[in-house]
């Protein structure tokens, strides 16, 4: 739920940001986006994705309130993976002192501060969504409640869906440096319309140091911050001559 600026009376506009996991670039964005199309987003994703990746399936990685059951089963119809929460109530909670077993699972982040959470693994039915889930209850990962996690990966290893799920984390850093770094909140007009823009642009000069940091050995991973830091906020002397610089 973006805005302008904190702690003022303004209009915000809901957006959307995708990140794809292996490189960590912001690859999608869509701004301005209504309540009402808000559950939907998910399927003009996928719409968007089929056109740029040409049949590749993606595995998607959200939050439990980006969408509802109902597009889960339309995901599941058209054979695309996922891994999202399940929504929490109280009772779903308790019930989590009548579960068992559980087992320790070890998830190798070198950065991780819980690295071997207990998880619980059954299937189960939800309404609206067509077929069984495989769900996966996780505790002893630093949080208060347990994560009910669900996925129609039926295949790989629990490793593999909790490990990947904690790496959804990663796009709010992005977020995070998108509003520090290239000033997304920094609107000059409370106009929607500019959303579009600020957004659009900071995902082009995101991609921008993401490529040149591809081109720098041992760079590779910096964020663009660091990049400005070391290669960008220096002096030079710049020589224009014809089509060379």
């Amino acid at each position: 739920h973006w805005a302008g600026d904190r702690n003022k009376r303004m209009k915000g506009a809901l957006t959307l940001v995708g990140q794809d996991a292996t490189s960590k670039l912001i690859l999608y964005t869509a701004a301005d986006i209504q309540r009402s199309e808000a559950d939907d987003q998910v399927l003009e994703f996928l719409s968007f994705w089929k056109k740029a990746q040409r049949g590749v399936d993606p595995m998607l990685i959200f939050d439990s309130k980006f969408t509802t059951y109902d597009n889960l089963s339309q995901l599941n119809g058209f054979g695309v993976k996922f891994i999202t929460l399940r929504r929490r109530g109280k009772r779903l909670i308790e019930s989590t002192d009548s579960l068992g077993p559980w087992k320790s699972v070890h998830i190798p982040h070198a950065k991780r501060k819980y690295q071997n959470p207990q998880v619980h693994e059954s299937m189960t039915e939800l309404t609206g969504y067509s077929g069984s889930l495989r769900q996966i209850v996780m505790r002893g990962n630093g949080r208060n409640r347990p994560s009910f996690l669900i996925t129609n990966d039926m295949d790989s290893p629990i490793e593999r869906i909790v490990g990947d799920y904690t790496r959804r984390w990663r796009v709010e850093n992005v977020i995070a440096e998108a509003v520090k770094f290239f000033s997304l909140n920094a609107l000059s007009s409370s106009l929607l319309i500019k959303v579009h823009f600020d957004v659009l642009m900071t995902m082009i000069a995101h991609a921008l140091y993401h490529r040149l940091s591809q081109k720098l050995r041992g760079f590779e991973h910096c964020r663009s911050a660091t990049i400005f830091r070391q290669f960008i906020n220096m002096k030079a002397d710049i020589m224009v001559r014809g089509d060379s610089i």
